[in-house]
């Protein structure tokens, strides 16, 4: 049995519990173990962060990306909108991304002359969230104090597009040149289908509420992406578009940096890659028959990360969320709004939540994102007297704890799960790097499996899920 691995620190955050009562980490079980995602998958790539050399890695790697980027459109007296996400800073505890971000306004600043270089943080329902990364990771000082967090309810702008007029946020948009920095991991699979991933961000980080919830609410998976492609490729944003910096992530690491003027040549790198190392991940988790998932990451229920994918990926694994011929997910906001009273799907068209992950314990993770539907769907343990009277007092989810039960301890609580579903199989969502923190028979289990789905996946699945994108294996 191989040592767990370090779980993602806890943060302090206003929408999570105070860290000091966090007394125990799911990897902290008895009788837990770990697998390395390169064991499983001995073809995954190189990563340059974590390593030995830290955090220079991605400074290095971000230079050298640049370097083939042209910025000769910038002039000294020009502004310029970094424009991120909350998103990349939940990734390997967020400092690579920070430090991406960082390197982009240094070597913008070194080869134009421009210094009115700001930093525009979007976000999604947690409207302060990247207020807290940008004090923790100091960019409002490396930026001269033009570091903000953007929310969706913040003043809009109008975008002409070819389907219509739609909002972005005034303020992503109130510089003469605008640089997308972003990441690659494939996170929300089960909404944006890995079409157009690089291309979201216009219409969700950047967006206002009525366009972000035009592509949650009214069209739903796989048409939405229309939405964050008809902004992209408007006048009014392409005449401000200078270029475009990613963080490329695979499930075990950073791998590179990629950055490009053409967003969608990157696009097609970046749809190649999460369908081979991410489609192999989340293949192999639609193996498993029944598990016990542990939520211990400093983000909501869905966005918990294990495996390099979320718990959302994993509600989702029972289905193929890459093959675009499955045309419904199991779960989506569109698809949620068509569950009946009995918490089943209305249509045939919508298949049911995982039915493998038996009990759901909620040992550490945020509020400030409507999750009621996990708790409904999922039978769910909640740690803690304190974490439930913070899921009560969210107003997203008043009624979380309706269909949750407190345990006093994660020790109590995966005694009762073990006794209540009979599974020996322990997943758990702390964002550890480089592995997943496990049970011994789970594995077992995914390390028995794994060499069968590695080969469908490269002779199968992946050659059809990138022809279903127009594209062909590289």
């Amino acid at each position: 049995m191989r040592p767990t691995l370090k779980p993602i620190p806890a943060r302090k955050s206003q929408y999570g519990i105070d860290p000091d009562l966090l007394t125990m980490r799911g990897s902290e079980l008895p009788d837990m173990t770990s697998v390395q995602l390169t064991d499983l998958f001995p073809d995954l790539p190189q990563v340059i962060y974590p390593g030995p050399q830290g955090i220079a890695t991605v400074r290095k790697a971000t230079t050298e990306a640049l370097a083939d980027v042209d910025m000769s459109m910038i002039q000294v007296k020009d502004s310029v909108n970094i424009l991120a996400s909350h998103h990349g800073f939940t990734l390997l505890g967020g400092e690579a991304y920070a430090e991406m971000l960082r390197t982009i306004r240094d070597v913008v600043h070194q080869r134009t002359g421009a210094t009115n270089i700001r930093l525009r943080a979007g976000v999604g329902l947690r409207f302060r969230e990247t207020e807290e990364y940008i004090q923790r990771f100091g960019l409002d000082e490396h930026f001269g104090g033009k570091a903000e967090g953007i929310a969706p309810i913040d003043r809009g702008v109008p975008i002409e597009t070819d389907i219509g007029t739609l909002y972005g946020i005034a303020q992503a948009y109130d510089a003469r040149w605008i640089i997308h920095a972003h990441n690659s991991d494939v996170r929300e699979v089960h909404f944006h289908r890995q079409v157009d991933r690089a291309v979201k961000p216009f219409g969700m980080s950047y967006a206002r509420i009525e366009t972000r919830s035009t592509y949650h609410q009214n069209l739903g998976p796989r048409a939405a992406n229309f939405v964050a492609r008809a902004i992209f490729d408007s006048p009014f944003v392409r005449e401000k578009f200078a270029f475009t910096c990613f963080l490329v992530m695979a499930p075990h690491g950073v791998v590179r940096v990629d950055a490009d003027n053409n967003l969608y040549a990157v696009n097609d790198r970046l749809t190649r890659d999460g369908c081979r190392y991410y489609g192999k991940i989340m293949t192999l988790l639609g193996q498993i028959d029944d598990c016990i998932a542990i939520l211990d990451f400093p983000a909501p229920v869905p966005y918990n990360f294990s495996a390099g994918v979320i718990y959302a990926n994993f509600c989702g694994a029972n289905i193929d969320l890459f093959d675009l011929d499955n045309p419904l997910p199991p779960y989506t906001w569109y698809t949620e709004a068509y569950y009946g009273k009995d918490g089943k799907p209305l249509i045939d068209g919508i298949p049911p939540m995982n039915p493998a992950i038996k009990m759901c314990i909620h040992n550490y993770a945020w509020a400030g994102y409507p999750v009621v539907f996990f708790a409904e769907q999922v039978p769910t343990l909640v740690v803690g007297e304190e974490q439930a009277q913070l899921m009560r007092d969210d107003p997203q989810n008043t009624f979380y704890m309706d269909h949750a039960m407190v345990a006093p301890s994660l020790k109590k609580a995966m005694h009762f799960a073990q006794r209540a579903t009979g599974s020996d199989n322990v997943l758990v969502f702390d964002g550890a790097a480089g592995g997943i923190n496990v049970s011994p028979s789970l594995a077992d289990l995914l390390t028995r499996k794994a060499p069968a789905v590695a080969t469908r996946v490269e002779d199968e699945l992946l050659p059809r899920w990138l022809q279903q994108r127009g594209l062909q294996v590289a």
